[in-house]
């Protein structure tokens, strides 16, 4: 949840290496991929004594250029690598072009590159806050009880005589900085920036394995996240200018997910606000999503359904067994299946499935993602027996043009949730036109992120302010 970060075209920072053959790929390379929106493309690659490495940049996105895992270079053909995101590309040079194709997941998008000249411009993020700012700003590092991980952390707070109210940003699913930065949009500096103004200490923190902040993230689920942000909420409460009785957490996606965790043990909480948070179980939510992403990219309705049924049948397979060993004959026997009753061009178009290799590779990435200890974690969690252990203030917003977090689904589960808890006060708002990132959209597919210039849409920060000002000052 940020769920794009596993579902749309994500970048993430590996490692590089690789062997070159004949033909001089060597250059800056431009394409792009159309995936209901344009999304640009740029390879760098090197060529250092026959040795060839590759960086990606996705300017749209971010003006970060990343290591790509591996390239190789076979006379005219290429193929780069990378392997955390199950992406790669294929090309062959016609030309002075290359021709070929961006896979990623099982699915497959053209994408031809021509000869580029220098950088690639990053896109206009007016919201951006950048220096002098009007209030404190402090980057600090600090660490869990046995000093086993290191956090690294901004701290911003209100000049002027304390404590004030302060609260934690948790960001959502995939690893991220601590302004959750993604297309090169920064909300949490964003949200840091509205509330400190308004009077709250904020404190936004690098994901473990990510920026400052240690830690194992292979092995680690959204259990082990919520020991982060108690760590957090520590030493928030170690602080002097914060208000020990007045501390909260505001959850963005998974984010929300691991607020409930966090609240429903700790009694020290004060408000929680819920930013396109789950109310529902998971499986429930991701055959949700995967139906509504893929009908924003123009995919036919009936064949969509096909695919959200057999996605359906994997997932709710893999939590009846609780087996990971078995999530490869899962989604091999439920996929047979699938395809056996569906037409071969309802099956190509949804899965990138043509022949027995294509078909092979799918399997394999498919199998991949849903048996990380995360994603097996994450797909069993069901936030309703966490809502109702809740005692403190909460608001909860989404935006019904969400496709990722559904807002009427999630919303009315948490507020299931919330009637049977010891909350002392809860507010649930539906904002009109705003997507996952809470943007004003127009297209409101997930490729659109990248193309709108707002990072958060005015609205949902009133809403964010007045009802602090209202349940938390």
């Amino acid at each position: 949840m940020q769920l794009i970060k596993r579902i749309a075209l994500c970048i993430t920072i590996l490692f590089s290496n690789q062997i070159a053959y004949s033909q001089n790929f060597a250059g800056n390379w431009q394409g792009a991929i159309d995936a209901g929106q344009l999304l640009h493309i740029v390879f760098y690659i090197d060529n250092t004594n026959g040795i060839y490495t590759t960086r990606m940049q996705s300017p749209d996105q971010s003006p970060a250029k990343i290591t790509c895992s591996n390239t190789i270079i076979d006379k005219d053909s290429i193929t780069i690598t990378i392997g955390m995101i199950n992406g790669s590309y294929k090309g062959k040079m016609i030309g002075s072009e290359i021709k070929g194709s961006w896979n990623q997941s099982g699915q497959s998008f053209p994408l031809d590159l021509k000869p580029g000249t220098g950088d690639v411009k990053a896109p206009n993020r007016p919201q951006t806050p950048k220096p002098p700012y009007s209030y404190n700003s402090e980057d600090v590092i600090y660490h869990n009880t046995d000093r086993t991980i290191q956090y690294g952390a901004t701290i911003t707070s209100p000049k002027g005589k304390g404590p004030f109210p302060a609260l934690v940003l948790i960001t959502g699913s995939g690893q991220q900085n601590r302004d959750e930065e993604l297309m090169d949009h920064k909300p949490f500096a964003v949200l840091a920036d509205y509330l400190t103004q308004r009077g709250f200490v904020v404190l936004r923190v690098d994901d473990r394995g990510m920026g400052q902040s240690t830690g194992d993230v292979k092995n680690a689920t959204s259990a082990d996240f919520a020991k982060d942000v108690n760590v957090s909420l520590d030493y928030l409460r170690s602080r002097k200018e914060v208000n020990k009785h007045k501390i909260g957490m505001l959850g963005h996606s998974e984010g929300g997910m691991i607020a409930q965790i966090v609240a429903a043990e700790r009694k020290d909480i004060d408000f929680i606000i819920f930013f396109a948070s789950p109310g529902v179980k998971i499986e429930d939510l991701m055959t949700k999503q995967v139906q509504m992403t893929s009908l924003s990219m123009g995919a036919d309705s009936d064949i969509v359904n096909k695919y959200t049924q057999f996605y359906s049948s994997v997932v709710h397979s893999i939590n009846q067994h609780n087996d990971p060993s078995l999530n490869k004959k899962i989604v091999t026997d439920n996929l047979n299946e699938w395809m056996n009753k569906t037409d071969p061009n309802v099956v190509t178009a949804m899965t990138g499935i043509s022949d027995s290799n294509t078909k092979h590779k799918f399997i394999a990435n498919f199998t991949s993602q849903l048996s990380s200890p995360w994603f097996q974690y994450f797909l069993r969690y069901d936030p309703a027996p966490f809502l109702q252990k809740i005692n403190c203030k909460v608001l909860a917003l989404d935006g019904d043009k969400d496709i990722q977090v559904d807002s009427k689904m999630n919303l009315e589960g948490i507020r299931m949730g919330l009637l049977k808890s010891m909350s002392s006060s809860y507010e649930i708002q539906e904002l009109p036109g705003l997507n996952h990132l809470f943007q004003k959209c127009t297209a409101c597919t997930i490729a659109e992120y990248a193309t709108i210039e707002e990072t958060i849409d005015p609205t949902a920060l009133y809403a964010i302010g007045t009802w602090l000002d209202k349940h938390v000052k």
